[in-house]
């Protein structure tokens, strides 16, 4: 008899407790579906109010009609607005809810074996729109099988995926092994960037107590790990960025005094209580703990990223991006080919300090500008302002038809 692999063992692990969760999801039905009720849930429940459903959740927040709002959530500790019930994601409470509720609003997997009624509306808002890393099929021989299971499983569970480009509906079948209903709604988590930005630059500021005339650089490097052959793992590596210069290229070249917000990614931050830096300045904050990371964006002039989709989020204000890929060929060999050619970009790439203080004092406004206005036309992106909208209006047009 064949030996089974330790891969094949943990494949076979997850699919009996698939059944097992499939099958108490189907025991809980003795219970109707409430008409009004909404669950959300952002990064398996670690990422608390942030992404696409929380600016979702806004715009539901602001009509007559009294929806019943639930946020499946990992830290109890998280803050929600009035109008939303935070409550533990644990097992049954994720269960019952979900196989209740008329809605559900996530920007990233279902468990594997959740089960969705007939007349359930799901709707994956995704947490990436355009990115660099390969999602799926476009990872290649290094896309774990049990990886593919969950994704595919998900997918058909899925209503609508949605979109912010041409690019995004094009590729996703491929990405989220999805094919389904893709609707080019935007990102409601950009809406920000559109309708708020001034409000949101002032209120940042006075949140973190420093004065209003600050320039913010926005550090946010991407999440590495997550599932790879077996067990989720999560993993981190200091910055070998040299903070002090950084500052220093950015003052001289824009003016005024500059601090450095580290962000980690929700799923990281979940597992760690402060960004793992030794080698920081002065006027450094640590913002990992903060929700939602396009409210930080909003309120910053410059992003540094090396792999992170928010390089594309935020071209969308025009603001500075400069990626800091020091770990390309490491990270390209163990993650897989990413998806575009960084140096075809609008932003610059560097791979050391050296390159990217020259990147920074060379950086041509109106030349970058340029290339945003043609990257965006070419790419068919539509971030207007509406995303959130949209997308509530789907959820209305489908709770209003069974009336």
């Amino acid at each position: 008899m064949k030996k089974l692999s330790n891969e094949e063992r943990y494949i076979r692990k997850r699919k009996r407790k698939c059944y097992r969760t499939n099958l108490f999801y189907h025991l809980l039905r003795l219970f109707p579906i409430n008409k009004k009720k909404i669950v959300f849930t952002t990064f398996e429940g670690d990422g608390g109010y942030c992404c696409n459903p929380r600016y979702i959740a806004e715009e539901l927040l602001k009509k007559n009609e009294k929806f019943d709002i639930i946020w499946l959530i990992n830290n109890m500790n998280k803050q929600f607005p009035v109008g939303i019930k935070k409550v533990k994601n644990s097992f049954f409470n994720r269960a019952y809810h979900l196989t209740t509720a008329k809605v559900w609003i996530d920007n990233s997997r279902k468990a594997f074996g959740t089960a969705k009624r007939k007349k359930q509306l799901y709707i994956q808002t995704w947490h990436a729109g355009l990115g660099f890393k390969p999602v799926g099929k476009f990872r290649g021989n290094l896309f774990p099988h049990i990886a593919y299971l969950v994704s595919e499983y998900d997918s058909k569970l899925a209503d609508y995926v949605t979109s912010n480009s041409e690019w995004c509906t094009k590729l996703y079948p491929e990405m989220l092994l999805y094919n389904g209903n893709i609707v080019k709604t935007g990102s409601p988590r950009c809406d920000i960037f559109i309708n708020r930005r001034e409000e949101i630059y002032k209120h940042i500021r006075e949140c973190y107590h420093i004065p209003q005339d600050i320039k913010i650089v926005l550090f946010a490097p991407t999440f590495r790990g997550g599932s790879q052959k077996g067990k989720r793992q999560v993993f981190t590596e200091e910055s070998t960025i040299d903070f002090s210069r950084l500052v220093n290229a950015l003052e001289q070249k824009f003016g005024g005094i500059w601090f450095v917000f580290l962000r980690l990614h929700p799923q990281l931050a979940a597992h760690l209580n402060q960004f793992p830096l030794t080698n920081g300045v002065e006027n450094m904050i640590d913002v990992s703990q903060a929700d939602d990371m396009n409210e930080l964006a909003a309120a910053s002039d410059v992003l540094i990223t090396d792999y992170s989709s928010s390089a594309f989020d935020v071209i969308n204000m025009y603001m500075p991006v400069f990626l800091y890929a020091d770990d390309l060929e490491i990270y390209t060999e163990e993650r897989g080919r990413l998806m575009w050619d960084m140096y075809s970009l609008p932003f610059s790439v560097a791979k050391d300090n050296d390159e990217l203080v020259e990147n920074i004092m060379g950086f041509d406004n109106e030349e970058y500008r340029r290339k945003i206005d043609e990257f965006l036309q070419e790419h068919g992106v539509v971030e207007d302002g509406h995303a959130s909208e949209r997308v509530v209006g789907l959820i209305e047009r489908f709770i209003n038809k069974d009336k």
